[in-house]
């Protein structure tokens, strides 16, 4: 886990992210669409007193709704959720072999190049990292 940033507003940002990041994860993996501080706190490093206090601010928001002792994420927090649990993995993801981006190690490792399968660095434009 990265570390929580000491400021309240930074510190805020962080678990907003990673709570609903967490919530959308328990809903599409069919694990329940209703969540407590108990089983956030169960995923997350989180204190059950900052738990609750984050979910204030994301019931204030709109981003969670309560049920309860429950809460559920929202609309808006759902597709909040899908880009943070999507950003997660974002660098997981990788072109098939030939298709790599201009970011793909191969573009600077001829072992990278051979294991990737990339064009040969012969092929590179002149000036391109070798």
């Amino acid at each position: 886990m990265s570390s929580v940033p000491k400021s309240d507003a930074l510190r805020n940002l962080y678990w907003r992210s990673e709570i609903l990041g967490v919530m959308y994860w328990l809903r599409g993996e069919g694990l329940g669409d209703l969540v407590d501080v108990a089983i956030i706190c169960r995923y997350l490093d989180i204190g059950g007193d900052e738990c609750r206090n984050q979910f204030a601010g994301l019931v204030e928001e709109g981003a969670v709704v309560t049920d309860g002792p429950w809460f559920a994420i929202s609309p808006e927090g759902l597709a909040e959720g899908e880009v943070e649990y999507a950003t997660l993995f974002a660098d997981l993801a990788r072109p098939a072999p030939g298709q790599c981006s201009d970011e793909c190690w191969c573009q600077i490792s001829a072992d990278e190049e051979a294991a990737c399968g990339a064009k040969p660095l012969s092929t590179r434009p002149a000036g391109a990292a070798q």
